[in-house]
């Protein structure tokens, strides 16, 4: 007869592999979700961009501000780093391992775009940072599915 103490570390390891498997499927979600507004964080970007470009009196400057660029300027910017997101964002469903080091990269500078946009749409570029933040901690937080433990 098998002792019953031998079973209770299995039952402990079960466990704590479920935990690490419902842990990872969160973070795989968290994943996907950053995907998901970098392709549309990306999009609003490259639209803001095309309308900086196409009429430089759509966005009215909020007041003096340290950081001061020509709006066509900033409209190139914001159109070339949107096409990139979206891109990015794109691999980073796909589940494309280059796409998460490049997608924490651009939403750090994304982060940094928005707080220089912020006198011409100060509202939208706070809630841009916030969507770049979160896309940031889940791609750094995100580590794989846990592997399966071998059957006994």
């Amino acid at each position: 007869m098998s002792d019953p103490s031998s079973r209770m570390p299995y039952a402990h390891d079960h466990q704590e592999h479920h935990h690490k498997e419902s842990d990872s499927v969160l973070a795989s979600g968290g994943v996907m979700f950053a995907g998901v507004l970098m392709m549309l964080d990306g999009m609003f970007s490259a639209i803001a961009g095309i309308s900086a470009i196409a009429e430089d009196d759509v966005y009215t400057r909020v007041g003096d501000y340290v950081f001061e660029l020509n709006l066509t300027a900033w409209g190139w910017i914001h159109l070339a780093v949107g096409v990139i997101v979206v891109a990015a964002g794109a691999g980073v469903m796909r589940g494309a391992g280059w796409a998460r080091g490049i997608g924490v990269t651009l939403a750090a500078l994304i982060v940094l775009l928005q707080f220089l946009w912020l006198p011409y749409q100060p509202v939208w570029s706070l809630v841009s940072i916030a969507i770049a933040v979160f896309v940031i901690w889940a791609l750094c937080t995100e580590t794989g599915r846990a592997p399966a433990r071998p059957t006994d």
